[in-house]
């Protein structure tokens, strides 16, 4: 399909707008529109948050006509009920006659059925215009449909040498204040934070988004992340600090005998506590995201030990990984970044370098697993 130089700058302007929900939309996809007749913009809008309007009804709602337009989309236009109407009916009523479209949606109850109704309404429809950049500002929702799976970002913290606490445990703080703002950024930007029970107890984090809307540069409040907290033996205690924070806490443990009790006395706390299935004695990582992928977590996070965020990249469960490194030395006896034992060159993992940039006094490098590799 060719796209003119018009169609490429509203598209391009569709995924800015886009943009703007990607702290606020979940468990929706972020989605930019734009609407265009004779050449001039007449409406615009962007997803907000989840039960409020679609991109499409913020654009046409901007707009005093529709009729005749062009519209720009980045994601399919929803064609189901659910919190909100159809996008794709409303674009049919408001009288457009073509439909540019970044991406097809993935959620089974959309899949090409707004394409498909478009076309029936003699609507002319181009789809495919700058997509991987549309699926990238989507990918957890993309994945969480086509996989099942939540998108798994694992965050860390390291000194030059690759550590990341001191062998008693203490790691705050490893970081300039700039880079522990940025962990701020990316916690808004995902569903849910997982943890330790180790980290828990060691640092009693609150797990919290410590900024606004306002800081981000977004017009919609922030929601806080839900908290997981991976605890095979229920050891956490009622009195955790998350306890008395804004938003849902959920603990993820094993069956046991004694569990059941444990779990009546988190739950008094606030706590959600759900039983999972056990691999090797330990909460299984897959069976969890499964469950964070049915409570519609389009993406987490991972702020963990050596141990558990050894153990999601071991079983292949990294999508990315973020890490923090500090111009110090921790010296050899410091804990490592994971306990991921590889015994040879040649069992290494391989990671492609996404981006790479100064935070403050830091380096921040954004890796992926190198699949050509």
């Amino acid at each position: 399909m060719a796209y003119s130089v018009a169609d490429r700058e509203y598209m391009s302007r569709a995924l800015e707008l886009a943009a703007k929900g990607r702290f606020t939309t979940s468990p929706n996809p972020t989605v930019g529109c734009v609407l265009v007749v004779d050449g001039a913009i007449v409406g615009e809008g962007y997803t907000r948050p989840a039960g409020t309007n679609h991109a499409e009804i913020e654009a046409l709602n901007a707009a005093s006509s529709a009729k005749g337009a062009t519209a720009y989309v980045t994601l399919e236009p929803c064609s189901h009920t659910g919190k909100t109407g159809p996008c794709v009916e409303a674009l049919i009523a408001a009288g457009i006659s073509r439909a540019v479209i970044a991406s097809e949606d993935p959620n089974p109850k959309v899949a090409g059925e707004g394409i498909k109704r478009l076309e029936d309404a003699g609507i002319e429809v181009a789809c495919g215009l700058y997509e991987d950049q549309a699926r990238e500002l989507n990918k957890g929702f993309i994945k969480r449909h086509e996989h099942g799976l939540p998108w798994v970002v694992v965050k860390t913290a390291a000194s030059l040498d690759g550590r990341t606490a001191m062998a008693s445990g203490q790691s705050q703080w490893i970081t300039t204040p700039a880079s522990r703002k940025d962990v701020q950024r990316l916690r808004a930007a995902n569903c849910a934070i997982i943890t330790g029970i180790g980290t828990q107890l060691m640092d009693d984090p609150s797990l919290t988004v410590r900024i606004t809307h306002k800081d981000l540069g977004v017009e919609d409040s922030l929601r806080q992340p839900l908290r997981v907290v991976v605890d095979s033996k229920l050891q956490m205690g009622p009195e955790a600090r998350m306890f008395a924070q804004h938003g849902d806490t959920l603990i993820a443990t094993t069956d046991g005998s004694d569990q059941r009790e444990k779990a009546v006395a988190l739950e008094a706390a606030g706590a959600e506590v759900v039983f999972l299935p056990a691999r090797d004695g330990h909460v299984d990582l897959h069976e969890l995201l499964l469950e964070l992928a049915r409570r519609e977590c389009n993406s987490v996070m991972v702020e963990a030990g050596a141990g558990l965020a050894g153990g999601f990249v071991a079983e292949g469960l990294l999508d990315e990984l973020v890490c923090y490194w500090a111009p110090k030395l921790f010296g050899s006896d410091a804990r490592p970044m994971f306990e991921l034992p590889i015994q040879t060159i040649d069992a290494h993992l391989a990671l492609a370098v996404k981006d790479m940039r100064q935070i403050g006094e830091d380096i921040r490098i954004t890796l992926g697993p190198d699949k050509d590799y």
